[in-house]
């Protein structure tokens, strides 16, 4: 059973594990939101320890136990189990109406752009807007907080775009984080993630997840023939997008951003260290 989507531990597991996991105690945990813009969530409560993944504002998660500053919690998103701290969740969790459909706004601490800005929020993020207001000819979106948001760079909840490609390429120059999940620094699984959860679709998280469930699998041989805008190809542990039949869009390690590659090309300079493709899936 995958520990990274299963909260088990020999000291402590989810209640929903009873029976098929042993542990000397289980617990049923309880809902909390993150309210940090970004939250880094780690394999081990510390904070030189791997990081796994991110959650952003709004997110939902479940907490099975909070010591020594740090919760260990389930993501409600997509499962990932992992330690973050306990100081930026919130037990009275809010339900969002709005989410953030840019790479990056500011929150202000009144509705007026020359004010300081108070936050930097990123794509994907969820908030609650209780009014709007107007300064100059600007919309603003207000939170509970009394923080104002361009009200351009956010969209209802349940509103999502058609083609996913388009979000990854706002992404474009984004810095390579490895574990992250935003646009503030992301990793090629946390792209092909973040960018689909934009067009209303949720995949899991990690390169070797999304190898075996997104989509279904193509027939591609080496010449890369029949692969289109949208599809994913995938080698051991990375993973890029087809922005079309010839081009990838991915976050790597080799120019440490997100950026734009002839698929071949990539393909070549690869295979030196990870070999030449493992699959290749249209969702």
């Amino acid at each position: 059973m995958d520990r990274r989507l299963n909260a088990y531990r020999p000291d402590l597991a989810d209640i929903r594990l009873k029976g098929k996991v042993e542990a000397a105690r289980y617990v049923e945990g309880r809902e909390m939101q993150v309210i940090a813009p970004v939250l880094d969530v780690r394999s081990a409560p510390r904070s030189d320890a791997g990081q796994d993944t991110q959650l952003l504002f709004g997110e939902r998660v479940t907490v099975f136990e909070e010591a020594e500053g740090y919760a260990w919690l389930k993501a409600e998103r997509d499962g990932y189990v992992g330690y973050a701290l306990g100081s930026w969740l919130s037990a009275e969790p809010d339900d969002a109406t709005h989410v953030i459909a840019v790479p990056r706004t500011f929150s202000y601490r009144e509705a007026d752009m020359k004010t300081a800005a108070k936050t930097a929020y990123s794509l994907g993020s969820r908030l609650k807007v209780v009014g709007t207001a107007e300064t100059r000819g600007l919309s603003y979106a207000l939170l509970a907080s009394g923080e104002a948001l361009v009200a351009s760079h956010l969209r209802p909840i349940g509103d999502t775009v058609s083609d996913y490609v388009s979000v990854a390429e706002t992404l474009e120059h984004t810095p390579y984080l490895w574990g992250g999940a935003s646009a503030f620094g992301i990793d090629c699984s946390g792209l092909v993630q973040l960018s689909m959860r934009m067009s209303g679709q949720t995949v899991l998280r990690d390169t070797d997840m999304q190898a075996t469930t997104i989509g279904k699998p193509l027939a591609i041989g080496t010449d890369l023939a029949g692969l289109q805008r949208g599809d994913l190809v995938f080698w051991k542990g990375h993973v890029a997008i087809m922005v079309d039949a010839e081009t990838i869009i991915h976050a790597n390690g080799h120019t440490m951003t997100v950026a734009r590659e002839p698929l071949r090309q990539a393909v070549d300079r690869i295979a030196y260290i990870y070999e030449r493709p493992t699959g290749f899936r249209r969702p």
